[in-house]
């Protein structure tokens, strides 16, 4: 039952990006990113402070690396969700896990390891279904939101294995996320300095601080989830945070996603479960937990 804590995680990060997709019609995409970045920082250093837990790391570098590409991905994402369809996008950042499994794939290639077939198969219909949804986003202005959705599902692949040094080195999971968040506040502050502050208004200021809010809680039930849940089950119920995102997306945006769009979100959330499994049966003595889309 625990791993339904990734069906709450799921649904808040579809919250989360109905938010984005608001507070960008007020904001420009770095100073969301300034918030996001803000309520994690000072939520996090409240609870080493209050903890008696050290905030310094003997990796910084690692720390760094990972909070480069990571933040990349989600103001990636970010830029996606304020342009296309709100499910689309989300499909889009969920790629993460048919690139991660094309990595393994690569790596075991040049290895000249077995050629593993059946997850072969799967990323190539996974990437099938990508382009399924892309296609009727490729006119009307969207191509861009749709090039920032594909890659920050690729740098969110990169990031993960940065992720999984860290973990290997011993970094508690609350400081990856602490300087994750660090390296957020820091892209948001110097790219609000160079593009300005915009004026806040009440309603502006309370959706900034639901996406802070939502993010957080967001990855501390994805954090029991896969803490206390059945690792494969979270790993799998994470795709739901796509039919979340489309819901959301039809009833506050009036969002128009055509069939094929529909039918390539499915196709995505299909293969990238079945990757997931294919590489984590692959993979289980090395590593401890399936592949997450999400490192945000």
């Amino acid at each position: 039952m625990q791993s339904l804590w990734m069906l709450v995680a799921s649904a808040l990060f579809a919250v989360l990006g109905a938010c984005v997709k608001l507070a960008a019609a007020r904001y420009h995409i770095a100073e969301i990113v300034l918030y996001r970045g803000l309520t994690g920082v000072v939520a996090l250093a409240a609870y080493a402070h209050f903890t008696r837990r050290p905030l310094g790391t003997p990796i910084p570098w690692t720390h760094f690396r990972r909070g480069a590409v990571g933040t990349a991905a989600l103001s990636l994402w970010f830029f996606a969700a304020s342009t296309l369809p709100l499910g689309t996008a989300t499909a889009l950042n969920y790629t993460s896990s048919l690139f991660l499994a094309a990595f393994i794939l690569g790596a075991a290639l040049r290895a000249r390891r077995p050629m593993n077939v059946p997850l072969m198969l799967t990323i190539a219909l996974g990437f099938v279904g990508v382009l399924l949804v892309l296609r009727p986003s490729a006119g009307g202005g969207q191509s861009l939101g749709a090039a920032a959705g594909l890659l920050s599902g690729l740098l969110s692949a990169t990031a993960y294995w940065y992720v999984r040094d860290l973990a290997r080195q011993g970094e508690p999971e609350w400081r990856i996320v602490f300087y994750f968040s660090l390296s957020v506040l820091a892209l948001g502050v110097g790219g609000s300095m160079i593009i300005g502050f915009t004026a806040h208004t009440p309603a502006g200021a309370a959706l900034l601080a639901a996406v802070g809010v939502t993010a957080l809680l967001a990855q501390l039930a994805m954090t029991r989830a896969y803490a206390l849940g059945h690792a494969l089950l979270t790993a799998s119920l994470q795709y739901s945070a796509i039919v979340f995102s489309a819901t959301l997306g039809v009833i506050i945006f009036a969002d128009r996603i055509a069939l094929a769009g529909w039918i390539g979100m499915a196709i995505i959330i299909g293969s990238g479960a079945l990757a997931t499994w294919l590489a984590q049966r692959r993979l289980r003595p090395k590593i401890e937990k399936p592949i997450s889309a999400d490192i945000q």
